[in-house]
């Protein structure tokens, strides 16, 4: 049994097709299922069941698909540890939340890092908390900030931060700065899968109210405009809210949503990229 063999088998198991995985290989298919036969020969056991649509593993297929997968993630990192350089340098991909994204404090640590490692190749991709939690955990990013409560068992954190979260409406100079009114409003919003998104809607449910009127954006920006201009209103931490606006009035929330933890992870794995701890230390050292 050979490494191919295992790149082989967990290109089938991606693509639930010997068709495709020998396409995506550029492989000839009869030379896959000749393989995949061997394979079975030697671990004395069926590893697919054949249907119209392709293959699905075996019950003793999935359990070799795991090990399959955990050596060829060991290699990966074996070669990268071995070929890693002694400096940060290289790509890095990096996954933020729109409020960390937009934040003058992490711009800054991106000025930072960039005029410090030039020869770092630094990609920024933005997603939600859920989305950039599991592109860490699936090897799709390097490491990512994501906002929220996670199982952080796979994980090592580089950096957290505890932050206010306030209620945000337009400030109106004709009314006093009285509590606003939660159950009758527009609500501004990013995507399904937003943490503070998440809080809104258990913060209605709990005052026995149904978060109808939803306006769904997908920057910051947007939102914070959505806000000015009395369309609705939303949930921000302190650093993202720009509260010192005239246009913009914070407001506190009940204590059990009072706060939002915000972290920076990569996976927990024996290789330590230099290129990730760099910039690591440029976040801490601005202080996001």
């Amino acid at each position: 049994m050979e490494l191919t063999d295992l790149k082989m088998y967990m290109a089938i198991i991606e693509e639930g097709s010997i068709t495709r995985a020998a396409e995506k290989l550029g492989y000839v298919q009869s030379n896959i299922t000749m393989r995949v036969r061997k394979l079975e020969s030697e671990l004395g056991a069926q590893l697919f069941q054949r249907n119209p649509k392709g293959v699905i593993p075996t019950e003793k297929g999935l359990v070799f698909s795991n090990y399959a997968s955990d050596i060829l993630l060991r290699m990966d990192e074996a070669i990268r540890a071995v070929k890693e350089p002694d400096y940060p340098c290289g790509p890095l991909v990096i996954g933020v939340v729109e409020t960390v994204a937009s934040s003058g404090p992490f711009i800054r640590a991106l000025s930072k890092f960039q005029s410090k490692y030039p020869e770092v190749a630094l990609s920024l991709i933005t997603g939600t908390s859920p989305v950039n939690y599991e592109k860490v955990l699936n090897r799709q990013l390097d490491g990512a900030f994501f906002t929220g409560e996670f199982d952080l068992s796979q994980l090592q954190v580089a950096y957290e931060i505890r932050e206010e979260v306030v209620l945000l409406t337009a400030a109106d100079e004709n009314e006093p700065a009285i509590f606003p009114d939660v159950e009758n409003t527009a609500w501004v919003v990013f995507s399904k899968g937003c943490p503070l998104r998440a809080t809104i809607e258990d913060w209605l449910h709990g005052v026995g109210a149904t978060p109808t009127n939803i306006v769904e954006i997908s920057t910051l920006e947007t939102m914070l405009n959505c806000v000015r201009a009395g369309i609705g209103y939303t949930l921000l931490t302190k650093s993202a809210a720009a509260v010192n606006d005239d246009r913009l009035r914070a407001h506190p929330v009940p204590e059990q949503y009072k706060f939002a933890t915000t972290r920076l992870v990569s996976r927990k794995e024996q290789f330590h990229s230099k290129t990730f701890a760099a910039f690591a230390d440029c976040v801490r050292e601005t202080g996001i």
